[in-house]
């Protein structure tokens, strides 16, 4: 791409939130001509747009752990789904509670007597897509080789593992299933890294 002359809110933007327009200043905004802007000269160099691109790179390899806290009904249960099945190391533990490490992110485990999640089915892209959920988006390999294990372990996919918004900016593999306590889970793959957060509608 021409580094001197981008539309300059796509600059603007870029500089903000990068992970989105990485993509832009690539490719294009999503497949379209970046003649069908208006453009502005920015006097910006190649090799600023690079080392911004560079810093990005690095902040994604450095994403903060998130922290998320479920009910589940029994912990000897969740203990062998989670660390066993999904092969997630367990980390500090209490009476009532555990810590495990989901894909560098912290997840608890927390008793409720009697609790069974529930959830509603959302339409995505055909799917009959299970309400809240929660997961890890992976790279695509990291995605079949856990899609792998999961399937060597017997475990019952409430959505078998697929490629779906196929030829669209958001085009995924994805998976679902439920742990003993009703709890959702989702774990996807972007084809394009660079469009987990692309904003665009989908019909």
């Amino acid at each position: 791409f021409c580094a001197e002359w981008v539309q300059s809110v796509v600059i603007r933007t870029f500089f903000v939130n990068p992970v989105i327009n990485m993509n832009m200043l690539t490719k294009g905004i999503y497949g379209r001509s970046m003649k069908t802007y208006r453009v502005q000269q920015l006097g910006v160099t190649r090799q600023q747009v690079k080392k911004k691109r560079s810093m990005i790179i690095n902040q994604a390899r450095q994403i903060q752990p998130f922290h998320l806290a479920i009910p589940v009904n029994d912990l000897e249960v969740a203990r062998h789904f989670y660390g066993t099945l999904l092969g997630c190391e367990e980390g500090r533990s209490a009476s009532t509670w555990i810590d495990f490490n989901l894909f560098g992110h912290q997840l608890v485990c927390h008793y409720v007597s009697n609790y069974n999640a529930s959830s509603v089915a959302n339409e995505v892209d055909g799917d009959p897509v299970p309400v809240p959920h929660f997961g890890i988006a992976l790279t695509v390999e990291q995605f079949h080789g856990f899609a792998d294990l999961l399937k060597q372990n017997k475990i019952d996919f409430k959505i078998q593992p697929h490629l779906r918004f196929v030829g669209q900016p958001g085009e995924q593999w994805t998976m679902f299933f439920k742990d003993p306590s009703g709890n959702a889970l989702e774990f996807k793959a972007m084809t394009t890294l660079e469009n987990l957060f692309a904003k665009y509608f989908v019909s």
